[in-house]
């Protein structure tokens, strides 16, 4: 894909542990409208620091007075950054939209990561069209996840750190448990099991769509999993962050 001009395209950076990814995104059809861009996460990933590899990320697109969305692994409101439980202590308290809209001189808004993709999967990719609930969970290094009614947001939900037979949920069913204790696709679907099934009777789900990298190989474990609530793989995957900061952006405040 070629680079092509994009002024009118609001512009997603998905802000990770490793790598920082950005590209001006198309939210009529939820396609990068030119080739991403990704560049290494700085040690240590301070606000100051990343805001500052975000200048020179944009610096390699086409000028734009375009809204920029972006990711952060914590929770968010009103722009402000509540956690940090995989990034820089001195994310907490950060106001992240006054930062990246200071440090870029562009309207920047900043989301959970989780959400993002919550958002990109509902609008574009395995939940459009749907209505009522729809909860979004991905597999990856712990469980995110996001719940969208109706193509609302409900911000913030942090359902991997719910309570299941005793124990915080990612820690039994996340995608790293399944690699560091060696279990099978059956072992690790009986777990997941007991963890979409709790979120079946506390939510009533109309749709649960599953991501993370593990989605990939969707077809060894969804089929295993015994539950009342149709679930089906993520279908944007890589790219959900950055379209979904995107549309995050673009949305009317």
């Amino acid at each position: 894909m070629s680079p092509v001009s994009h002024d009118q395209h609001p512009f997603g950076i998905d802000f990770g542990g490793t790598g920082i990814k950005g590209a001006p995104v198309d939210t009529a059809r939820g396609e990068f409208a030119a080739e991403r861009v990704r560049i290494k996460t700085p040690r240590p990933a301070t606000p100051e620091a990343v805001a500052a590899v975000f200048v020179d990320l944009l610096a390699q697109f086409e000028p734009s007075d375009a809204p920029i969305g972006v990711t952060v692994p914590g929770v968010v409101r009103r722009g402000v950054v509540g956690s940090a439980a995989n990034i820089h202590d001195s994310w907490i308290g950060t106001d992240a939209d006054a930062l990246f809209t200071a440090a870029t001189g562009r309207e920047v808004h900043v989301v959970n990561d989780a959400d993002a993709a919550g958002l990109a999967e509902v609008r574009y990719g395995a939940a459009r069209d749907r209505s009522g609930l729809v909860i979004v969970t991905t597999l990856g290094t712990g469980i995110g996840s996001a719940l969208v009614h109706d193509g609302v947001l409900v911000p913030n939900a942090e359902l991997g750190h719910l309570e299941v037979d005793g124990h915080d949920a990612e820690s039994r069913a996340a995608n790293s448990v399944r690699e560091a204790e060696d279990l099978s696709m059956e072992q690790w679907a009986k777990r997941l099991t007991r963890y979409y099934r709790t979120l079946e009777r506390l939510f009533s789900p109309e749709l649960i769509v599953v991501g993370g990298g593990i989605s990939k190989r969707s077809e060894e474990f969804l089929p295993l999993l015994d539950l009342d609530t149709e679930i089906v793989p993520a279908r944007l995957r890589n790219r959900a962050g950055v379209v979904g900061a995107a549309w995050w952006a673009s949305l009317p405040r």
